[in-house]
């Protein structure tokens, strides 16, 4: 009679474990392979051939439009304030030639960064999708704006995340987020990465 307590005690917490596991696979975008990332609430989805991505919509972000984005992107999501550039969202397709995987698609990427950011931290990361492109790369940095093309003043801080991987047919990709520093909270990068689905 004295061993019901410890064994109810054992799956309670066998029970709680596996959910702990759970939500954090579902953080990095769940883990099923053809399943779709979740978009935090009041968010709304860049949507490109290679992957789709959350940005806060809520947060004062719009989707550029075809006609007024760089040519060398497939998707941008700006914010604007007082005519400021003060936040963006990018995806970049086949951004690099010879990249067979995430690690070299992070290399090439990383490259992209530029002199003078600082680099706070790189993890690989797990996106929702199909199982041979949910690899990818994850890359933190601080850098200062240049004050070109709407951007901030020169020399104000700046945060960026950085996502990079090959999608299901060979293309490399790279997502990022850069805002001014404080304006996007350390859980807000993260549930940006959370937001990814390969194609």
């Amino acid at each position: 009679m004295t061993r019901r307590p410890h064994d109810a005690g054992r799956r309670a917490a066998t029970a709680a474990l596996g959910l702990s596991l759970l939500l954090a696979l579902t953080g990095c975008g769940g883990d099923d392979a053809d399943g779709k990332a979740s978009v935090p609430e009041g968010w709304s989805t860049l949507d490109t051939d290679s992957l789709s991505v959350g940005y806060p919509k809520d947060q004062g972000y719009a989707e550029q439009p075809a006609a007024e984005r760089s040519k060398n992107n497939a998707a941008v999501a700006l914010k604007v304030e007082d005519g400021v550039r003060t936040g963006m969202v990018s995806v970049q397709l086949n951004f690099a030639t010879g990249v067979s995987d995430a690690a070299e698609a992070a290399a090439a990427a990383g490259a992209g960064i530029g002199l003078g950011s600082t680099r706070k931290a790189t993890e690989d990361v797990r996106l929702a999708g199909p199982a041979k492109a949910r690899d990818a790369r994850r890359i933190d940095y601080d850098f200062t704006a240049d004050g070109k093309e709407d951007t901030p003043n020169r020399g104000t801080p700046m945060t960026g995340v950085l996502v990079a991987g090959v999608d299901s047919g060979g293309v490399p990709f790279v997502v990022r987020l850069n805002a001014v520093k404080g304006a996007v909270e350390g859980e807000d990068l993260d549930a940006f990465v959370g937001s990814i689905t390969v194609k």
